[in-house]
């Protein structure tokens, strides 16, 4: 009877083990499965989150003990080749011309590339998008009038729009105040010609074209952090939503602008603009860094140094032309150390589809096609220069642009750690602000920043890290820095660390590096 029985008992211990083996697989595999959450706890009450991507869940480790913070070299494409610059024709397919562009990233410097519902790219819904800061150039304007000739041949005129200034009594409200703007007008009794451009205009003000521009800037920014993305509320919170301005009254003009195409039942309406005493404005900037000017004008505009003085000295031939019909002075050194004055003063009479101006001397002498794009093509090569190309640029950037980015990084801090309430930050500001941030973000090919140019920063998280998508005219950042590369969900913690040693938290260290170098 036993030996009857021994099969039946060896299938059965046999299922007996089985069923003990699976159980201890199971066992296990229920433990593996909770190591990166238990590793995600780990990270994230240490603050030392960053992706992983080729290991399942969020497990977070840090690389900021070794983020380099030395200058590392852009790329070398037309606009920094200088052989090219003086040689070639047109203007690599850069706009200058109208406000108008083919959708997606070509640039136009009368109205630049911006994040738009037609061209955004959604990240993953792993990621959770929680803060987003914008930053962008104010739009089109006259020329400023220390860029317009000594006589022009034609008028300006502004008749199409107005600027509104005045005051009204708040907290606690008193008397209404008259909606009042200015009116520019010359008197007959006056024996003294305005300087620059005859008619209504400001030199410089906002134009119609460019209050427009502004407009729709905004409204596509609604569009997509508020009807595509659900993040901002659709009608104005001040509480979740902010706009800051520089002391430049230009920026006001566009966020008056701008802020009426996000909110469309804010015109009209009373929306404070956020504005930091001008003494120690870090937005436009203006606060005293005489370090860094002091470093910038030693390798840049008005330095004697041959690798910037050599595309002046090759364009002495332009520089004749070209003053031969403005009147201005050759010896006006203000002209004639950097392209700046001529780019502006043509930039923005075609922008605004302006003939060409021609002398007041002698009508048949005229600064034609090929010279404005020459002017452009070298611009394009100066800011280039000045703001990537230099080994000394990221230091000069560094001290006049600290405060603002050590800003940018104490708000991505609190809305990472959930202490901050405002949700979207917006400022306005100007070519040479934007300049200064694309140098500390290493960008890989520097440009002069047009109209509008926009570099947003959004925070996302995913599974308790935090990560930084940088976007530039409207595409991911891509930077010359190893760390960062595609700024698409950069760590976070990566990109505060190369922050923090730069300028430090509060920007501590940028009194010192305004200072340095000072008798």
């Amino acid at each position: 009877m036993q030996s009857h029985l021994r099969p039946y008992i060896t299938i059965a211990v046999v299922l007996f083990t089985m069923f003990a083996v699976q159980t201890v697989l199971s066992t296990v595999m229920k433990f593996y499965n909770r190591v990166p959450s238990i590793l995600t706890s780990a990270c994230a009450t240490v603050g030392t989150c960053s992706a992983q991507p080729a290991l399942s869940g969020a497990q977070c480790s840090t690389a900021a003990s070794d983020v380099s913070t030395a200058w590392h070299s852009p790329a070398q494409y037309f606009v920094n080749n200088l052989t090219l610059t003086l040689n070639s024709t047109g203007t690599y397919g850069f706009i200058y011309n109208t406000s108008q562009s083919p959708q997606g990233t070509t640039y136009n410097w009368c109205n630049m590339p911006h994040v738009n519902p037609t061209t955004y790219k959604t990240p993953s819904s792993a990621y959770k998008l929680e803060y987003v800061e914008v930053i962008h150039r104010h739009h089109k304007r006259t020329p400023y009038a220390s860029n317009t000739f000594p006589v022009e041949s034609y008028a300006w005129d502004c008749s199409d729009e107005g600027l509104f200034y005045g005051g009204e009594p708040l907290n606690p409200a008193g008397n209404d105040s008259a909606s009042t703007y200015w009116s520019v007008y010359t008197s007959e009794s006056n024996p003294f010609p305005p300087q620059g451009f005859n008619g209504t205009c400001q030199f410089p003000q906002i134009t119609r074209q460019g209050l427009d521009d502004s407009w729709e800037h905004g409204a596509n920014l609604k569009a997509v952090y508020a009807d595509l993305l659900n993040f901002i509320p659709v009608e104005y919170d001040p509480a979740a939503t902010t706009f800051r301005v520089t002391n430049n009254v230009i920026t006001s003009q566009v966020a008056s602008m701008l802020i009426a195409g996000m909110y469309p039942a804010q015109s009209g309406g009373d929306t404070p603009l956020l504005i930091q005493p001008n003494s120690i404005d870090s937005l436009e900037p203006r606060y005293s860094c005489p370090a860094s000017a002091a470093l910038f004008s030693n390798y840049g505009v008005g330095s004697s140094a041959t690798n910037w003085t050599e595309h002046l000295t090759a364009s002495s031939v332009l520089f004749s032309q070209l003053d031969n019909v403005s009147g201005v002075d050759p010896d006006d050194s203000g002209w004639h150390q950097s392209f700046d004055h001529y780019f502006d003063n043509l930039s923005a009479r075609l922008c605004h589809q302006k003939p060409l101006p021609c002398s007041v001397n002698d009508t048949s002498a005229c600064i034609d096609q090929a010279d404005a794009e020459t002017v452009f093509r070298l611009g394009q090569y100066e800011y280039s220069f000045i703001y990537r190309d230099a080994p000394q640029s990221l230091e000069a950037s560094i001290a006049s642009y600290g405060v603002w980015i050590a800003e940018l990084a104490a708000h991505l801090r609190r809305a990472a750690t959930g202490d901050g309430q405002v949700r979207y930050r917006h400022n306005v500001a100007h070519d040479g602000s934007i300049s200064r941030l694309l140098s500390i973000l290493q960008i890989e090919r520097m440009v002069w920043p047009g109209m509008g140019s926009e570099v947003i920063f959004e925070l996302y998280k995913k599974e308790e890290c935090h990560f930084l998508r940088v976007l530039w005219a409207g595409q991911v950042l891509q930077s010359s820095h190893p760390s960062f590369r595609s700024m698409d969900m950069v760590p976070l913690n990566t990109f505060l660390a190369y922050i923090d040693e730069l300028v430090g938290q509060g920007a501590k260290k940028v009194p010192q590096l305004c200072e340095a170098g000072e008798d």
